[in-house]
Parts: structure tokens; sequence; C-alpha cells
């Protein structure tokens, strides 16, 4: 802890570090978010493709560093998937970063009632 917080009572100084701890579960929680959203970006304009593809078109996927041919049918429901269980994470994570927040901004408004009280 820095000098000014361990002026401050212990129960404060918990809190404060409290404070910390969810912030940064709320970073980890907008950054997850973040990069489902843009995971489904990428599956939503995979789908467009591969409507716009003609039924014998050839299709590769990639599965590590290989490339392997696949049928249409079979990589849109594969697709499909992918993009209902992003779908779902995103919103249990868009839940849990509600309820974060909700949790950072009470005990913020918590610790500046108690700093106000306690004349710092």
């Amino acid at each position: 802890m820095s000098e000014g917080l361990s002026t401050l009572p212990p129960q404060l100084q918990e809190q404060i570090m409290r404070l910390q701890q969810l912030q940064r579960t709320l970073q980890v929680v907008v950054t997850q978010k973040t990069q489902l959203e843009l995971e489904l970006t990428e599956i939503n304009a995979a789908l467009n493709e591969l409507e716009k593809m003609k039924k014998g078109a050839v299709i590769y996927k990639s599965v590590g560093s290989l490339l392997l041919k696949t049928d249409k049918k079979s990589i849109s429901t594969e697709l499909k998937e992918r993009k209902d269980l992003v779908n779902t994470r995103i919103t249990i994570l868009t839940k849990q970063e509600e309820r974060s927040r909700k949790k950072v901004e009470e005990l913020q408004k918590k610790i500046q009632a108690k700093l106000k009280t306690t004349g710092v």
C-alpha cells in the first residue's frame, strides 16, 4: 500500500483494495466481451461469404497450421453453432459486466462517504 493509504483506517483500506480488485475484474470481463464480439463479427462475415458461394464451391477451413477441405453445409453448421455459443457467452458477460459496474459504483460511493467523514 502507498503511504497515503496507510494513514486511513484499516476498514477503509480494505474497501479501497476491494474496489481496485473489482475494477480489475470488470476490466477482464470487458476485454473478454470485446474479444467475443470481434469473433462474432468474423463468424457473421464468414457466414455471409458462405451464402454467396455456389453449391459446389471448394471450401477450406483452418485447423491449426493446416487448411482442410470441407463442404459448405458442414462448415456452415459449425459456424452457426459457434455463433450461438459466442452469443450466449456475450449475454453472460454482459450481465456480469452490469453487476460488476454496479458493485464498483456502490463501493465508490461508500468510500467517498467515509473519506468525507474521516476528513481526508
